[in-house]
């Protein structure tokens, strides 16, 4: 798989990174564990609503996002409850899969075509075992990830559902765009009327 490149795009463009790229995106790693990563590693061409992390399921994989869009979600039996999205470097995953081989809590599924890497949870944990480097990355790409779990509860306990919106045209200005209203109303916990108010109100402040 090599190094590759990281690429950016303009607004609406691709944006396509290496998988090497979404891993020093948690922690450094040398460049031999990074070959021991990339050999575990079966880069994926997804087509659009593509289910990869299934709620209720153990997860055997983690997949990190090449290009592209995904959506985390929750579904009970009359709705979807949007959880957030991922662009391209990072990763799809089941935390309680990962950390307490249990079935997870989430759906995360495609926005659109994309390409992602697979990892086999197997021989990752099998990598841990002996590579300190790989179990140090590992032990950090966990950290991290449970960290942005709880920015999302904060966020979603203390900030106005404008405030979230505003914090969602940062974090992906260049995605923002190709986002179903339908899901970012979700996100927010209102109707996609409240949601039409939101934008208008933050429009009419640029």
């Amino acid at each position: 798989m090599g190094w590759g490149n990281f690429t950016f795009g303009k607004m609406g463009e691709k944006v396509v990174i290496s998988l090497t790229e979404c891993l020093l995106g948690y922690h450094f790693l040398p460049l031999e564990s990074i070959n021991k990563l990339e050999q575990i590693g079966e880069k994926l061409i997804c087509k659009r609503n593509s289910l990869l992390i299934r709620q209720d399921k153990i997860q055997k994989d983690i997949y990190f996002l090449a290009s592209g869009l995904a959506r985390v979600y929750y579904e009970t039996a009359d709705r979807q409850i949007t959880l957030d999205f991922i662009s391209p470097g990072g990763t799809l995953i089941s935390m309680n899969s990962y950390v307490h081989g249990t079935p997870g809590y989430e759906n995360i599924d495609l926005l659109e075509d994309s390409i992602v890497f697979k990892v086999d949870q197997k021989q990752l944990f099998t990598l841990y075992e002996s590579d300190i480097a790989i179990a140090n990355w590992g032990r950090k790409m966990a950290e991290l990830e449970f960290i942005k779990a709880e920015q999302r509860t904060m966020s979603k306990l203390f900030n106005t559902a404008q405030e979230r919106y505003a914090d969602l045209l940062k974090k992906y200005p260049q995605y923002i765009q190709r986002i179903k209203l339908g899901y970012i109303a979700s996100y927010l916990g209102v109707s996609q009327v409240t949601l039409s108010r939101i934008r208008a109100n933050i429009l009419s402040n640029f």
